[in-house]
Parts: C-alpha cells; structure tokens; sequence
C-alpha cells in the first residue's frame, strides 16, 4: 500500500482516538461517573486544564438531554494529578432548546478524603439546529502555513515546560510568537498556531474545550516563564468544526497583580469562528 494511503487509513476517527479513549467516564450511579485521569496530558506534573474540561464536558453530554457545549465556565480549584478521579454532576434546568448542569471533578487525598478539582456550570444545546445567518466583524488570524511554522519538535532540545501532553498534540507555532523560544520574547502578550491531535483524529465540540488550553502561555511572550495556572476558564463553542487543523489565536492585554487575562478565538478550515474563550491565570513574578 502507497506509504500516503497508509497514513490516511491509520488516521484515527472522532469516537475512536486517543482522546476519546482518555476522556471516556464510566458510569457508576446517575450522575456519578469514574475515570482514571492520564498522564498523557500532563504540563509538568498537573493534568492539562482543557483536557479535564473535555472530560467534565463528555460527563455533562452523558448527563443532559442536549450533547453539544454552548457555554462551560469552570473554576480550577486544586491541581488535578493523573489517577482515578470521580466527576459528579447535577442537572440544574432542562429546556426544548438548552439543558444547564453542573459539574464536579474530585480525587482523593492521602487519606482517602475527596477533593475539589474543578467546579463548571454549563448550557447545552443541538449545534446543528442553530441558524445559518452569520453577522461578524471577526477575521480569521493571519498565520504562515504550516510547513512554516514550528512546533517543539522542531527545536534543538525540548522546550522548556513542555510535557506528555506535547507528544498527543500537532502544535504549529507562528514564528512571530516564537520570540520567547529564542531568549528573545516580543514583549506582546500574543500566541498563534495550528492545532490538531497527533493521530489526526478531526476536531469536534469537546476536542474545541482542549484546543482554548493547549498553547503555551501568553505570558512567555510578555517575558515571564515558569507555570501559568488557570483560575477560570469560559469557552463558548460556535458551531461545529469542519475537519482539519483549527487555527488557534490568544491575547493578553493586562497582567497586573500577578494576574492575566487570555482571549483564545479557534477557527476551522473553512474560516469560521467555532469557539471562543477567556481564562484568568495566575503569573509567578520575580
């Protein structure tokens, strides 16, 4: 077989990827659904804020009558760690257009006591039976092909902070954001780039919750490095994304108080804004 040919068939599918496989819960009581979290998607030692969010989001699909993500804003309260987990949600209202739940995700301490990890109120609602009529002044971000962008593969040593989660991810960096890469940050609080999962499998609402977090921070464009933990998190999802590489821009315009702010805009190969998001982050300064 054609080595192209074989790529194509070894492609993984929505349903059937390793994002599904580690984001998938089992059902233990209604509304009570347990997961081992993986190290796979980890920055450092912490799981990834948007991978547990895709699972918090998967468990609230389970859990209301709608499937599809309209809104989920999540507090992050405690670092999650890979390992079992347990995800407990509510159903909070159930409408013929849009279902509100909430959601938690607990783990245990070292003496078997449950803790926090994250807290989401979210609306669900059917992303296909939303109008066609698009009014918008938003413009897809400009950034090079991707053959011309660069991802930590590239570099002459991993990148510093990168983890697990770098190995699951196709990460194309826009070369105008690279600055901090190079001892040489831009000062601009801006990330730009290519996003896909590494098996290829094509992106939906729930991979659009990873997408928002899986940039490195802004922040190292400002010129501060080290961990960049979310404190809140809110995307709004769209519409549903065609298939192939999403293009993922954000932007910090304030850091103060050893707090930042970043505004993520995700688009799909076909030029539309399929989700949006604002996250709080803590900055470690000095």
């Amino acid at each position: 077989m054609p080595e192209a040919a074989t790529a194509a068939a070894a492609r993984a599918t929505i349903g059937d990827s390793e994002f599904d496989r580690d984001t998938a819960l089992t059902r233990r009581a209604p509304g009570v659904y347990d997961i081992d979290l993986s190290a796979g998607w980890t920055i450092i030692s912490a799981v990834n804020g948007g991978y547990l969010l895709a699972v918090l989001g998967r468990a609230l699909a389970d859990a209301l009558p709608h499937q599809d993500p309209f809104t989920i804003s999540a507090h992050y309260l405690t670092a999650s760690q890979p390992g079992p987990a347990v995800v407990r949600t509510d159903v909070v209202r159930t409408g013929r257009t849009l279902s509100t739940g909430q959601a938690s995700l607990l783990q245990y301490d070292d003496e078997g006591n449950e803790v926090e990890r994250i807290r989401v109120l979210a609306s669900y609602g059917d992303l296909d039976a939303l109008p066609d009529d698009v009014r918008t002044t938003a413009k897809p971000p400009e950034i090079p092909p991707i053959d011309r962008c660069f991802g930590p593969e590239d570099g002459p040593a991993p990148v510093d902070g990168s983890s697990a989660i770098a190995d699951r991810l196709m990460l194309k960096l826009d070369p105008s954001t690279l600055g901090w890469a190079l001892g040489q940050p831009s000062g601009k609080g801006e990330m730009r780039a290519w996003f896909g999962l590494k098996d290829g499998r094509d992106p939906d609402p729930l991979s659009l919750l990873l997408a928002v977090d899986a940039l490195p921070p802004t922040a190292f464009e400002i010129g501060l490095r080290g961990w960049v933990p979310t404190v809140e998190l809110t995307v709004h999802v769209r519409c549903r994304p065609a298939p192939g590489p999403l293009r993922v821009a954000i932007t910090t315009r304030n850091l103060a108080g050893g707090f930042l702010e970043e505004d993520a805009e995700v688009w799909d190969s076909q030029d539309r804004l399929v989700a949006q998001s604002r996250q709080l982050a803590r900055v470690r300064l000095g």
